[in-house]
């Protein structure tokens, strides 16, 4: 691609204009591949996360980072980073809007099948390692800030939940089988 530039020399007053041809180098059909890729790629993961939490970990050591991977790896939490105008093109894609903000600077994404698990782990990180920095989320299709990301963190897990209500719901059935049996032993005596 050429793009032509003007410009004046004040220092030559006769030639008040000079010409200069700039040749642009354009990315290849290969490389934009790949890019459309990485942004479909991008699209899918935010998509198909029940939660997506942005993160800026600038300043974190690589054990550091290597650790709070592992975290994430084992809750089954997907952790990148990616290039925010890439990411950016794939919220667009989506229909998300409000991100532009929270994409500035170095980010990384992490993407939870369970609405809770990245936020929770990376705010326990977080509070051990001032170098993380939580930015903001998404969350059923809808853009979040710092502090509902932190809110989701103090919530229990789904098998947590699960196990309070059971545990609820069985001491109701008991209740109910001695209040039955003493009903039983009383018509009997």
């Amino acid at each position: 691609m050429r793009v032509f530039c003007f410009y004046i020399d004040w220092n030559n007053l006769y030639d008040h204009f000079i010409y200069e041809e700039v040749f642009v180098k354009m990315p290849s059909n290969k490389i934009l591949k790949e890019k459309e890729a990485i942004v479909a790629s991008i699209a899918d993961d935010i998509k198909n996360a029940a939660s997506v939490v942005f993160v800026d970990a600038r300043g974190l050591t690589v054990d550091k980072d290597t650790e709070l991977r592992a975290n994430l790896r084992k809750a089954g939490v997907g952790y990148k980073v990616r290039k925010n105008t890439l990411t950016l093109k794939a919220v667009d894609s989506l229909g998300l809007e409000g991100l532009e903000e929270i994409l500035k600077g170095p980010t990384a994404i992490a993407t939870s099948p369970s609405i809770t698990d990245a936020a929770r782990i990376i705010n326990d990180f977080s509070k051990e390692n001032k170098a993380v920095e939580i930015k903001g989320g998404i969350m059923e299709g809808k853009v979040i800030g710092i502090d509902t990301v932190k809110e989701l963190a103090s919530l229990p897990s789904k098998e947590v939940l699960i196990a309070r209500v059971l545990g609820g719901l069985n001491a109701t059935v008991a209740g109910l089988a001695i209040a039955l049996k003493a009903v039983a032993e009383k018509q009997e005596a």
